[in-house]
């Protein structure tokens, strides 16, 4: 075939092609309905059409949104915290005013006379720790406690349980002398029972009973009085420190541990001394009476263990606490009398005699002390 036949048969075949298309051939793909043409989109934010103002406000918009949502759950985190905290503040408060309510009526409303037990018991009366107006063991404290075992019908015996190295001259001469009013009446036995100490003050106590028990290695005795004290006249002389005291009488400042300590002044002292010590072995004589040996050492300030005590007529008996229930009642019970201390009281003396310390006011209490060193 050459050229020109070939180039004719194409051109034949092109116009039958047009022929065809302009009839239609009911073709699915080219019958159909027209499809609109597709409409021109919303640009979005930061399109490229905007100009940068624009984008610099939608940026700030868009930071300013975000910063709303942080600050919202801000808000909202320090509101939940507020909640719990004043959650938890009411629950503590709950709990302190049930701790005030339940101690003043244990201290108020919690012993009243129909509570004491209608069996035959035994009625202790704690003596423990140092012996002091301003200390759970006071004067006070004590003889009401004895006083309500005492008149206690179905109380056997008093049990005074000491475990105390002593204290206060006066405080300690106060119990002492109320022991013996009541022992004078007879109507019950007062025994004394010594733990691990009867010492000094805490002893002279004991003596007032009509018996004293102790453990075989209690420590008992030490009839003594003590004072104790520091000089610091050297120590301030090398700081280059002047002491200024103003007294109305020579003598008032002579315990002033700044100044020196004379010999008569020393005398003076010592003749105090020696006074309460006498008033203390006068008492004890009395209460202990010809039971006591006539030891040189017995009021000498020595204290002893408790099988020595017996030999030196100090103690009549080595025994427990228990021993002494099963020999009065039976069994190894008891009540206690002690009255029960008050919180609010401890809390307002302690707080009182740190704030004088702090402020450097005296102690006012007595220099002197019965009490085993």
């Amino acid at each position: 075939m050459s050229d020109e036949q070939q180039r004719g048969g194409n051109d034949s075949g092109s116009q039958a092609g047009d022929a065809f298309l302009e009839k239609g051939s009911g073709d699915r793909w080219t019958d159909g309905p027209e499809v609109a043409e597709p409409t021109q989109q919303r640009p979005l934010p930061g399109a490229e059409s905007d100009d940068a103002e624009t984008l610099r406000e939608r940026q700030r918009l868009a930071q300013l949104e975000m910063m709303d949502r942080w600050v919202g759950g801000v808000l909202t985190e320090q509101r939940r915290t507020r909640r719990w905290k004043l959650f938890f503040r009411l629950m503590i408060l709950v709990i302190v005013l049930v701790s005030v309510t339940t101690t003043v009526y244990r201290v108020f409303l919690a012993e009243p006379a129909s509570s004491l037990p209608s069996q035959r018991h035994l009625a202790l009366v704690e003596v423990h720790g140092v012996i002091a107006s301003d200390a759970p063991t006071n004067a006070e404290r004590v003889i009401k406690g004895i006083n309500r075992a005492w008149s206690s019908e179905s109380a056997v015996a008093v049990v005074l349980h000491i475990d105390s190295p002593g204290g206060s001259p006066v405080q300690s001469q106060r119990i002492y002398s109320e022991i013996m009013r009541l022992r004078e009446q007879g109507d019950k036995p007062i025994i004394a029972v010594i733990e691990d100490i009867g010492a000094s003050g805490a002893y002279y106590i004991a003596s007032a009973a009509d018996d004293i028990v102790a453990s075989p290695v209690s420590l008992v005795g030490s009839i003594g009085v003590i004072y104790a004290g520091f000089g610091f006249q050297e120590a301030i002389d090398q700081l280059g420190i002047e002491r200024r005291v103003v007294t109305a009488g020579e003598n008032k400042a002579f315990l002033d541990p700044f100044q020196p300590l004379d010999d008569d002044i020393a005398s003076f002292w010592q003749t105090v001394l020696t006074q309460t010590h006498e008033q203390f072995i006068d008492d004890v004589q009395a209460g202990r009476g010809d039971r006591l040996s006539d030891s040189p050492e017995l009021f000498s300030g020595l204290i002893w263990s408790g099988e020595q005590a017996l030999e030196l007529g100090l103690v009549d008996q080595l025994a427990s606490l228990e021993q002494v229930a099963r020999d009065q009642v039976g069994k190894a019970e008891w009540q206690n009398y002690t009255p029960r201390l008050d919180p609010f009281e401890r809390l307002t003396r302690r707080f009182t005699q740190t704030a004088a310390e702090l402020v450097g006011l005296r102690n006012t209490h007595s220099p002197l002390h019965f009490k085993a060193q």
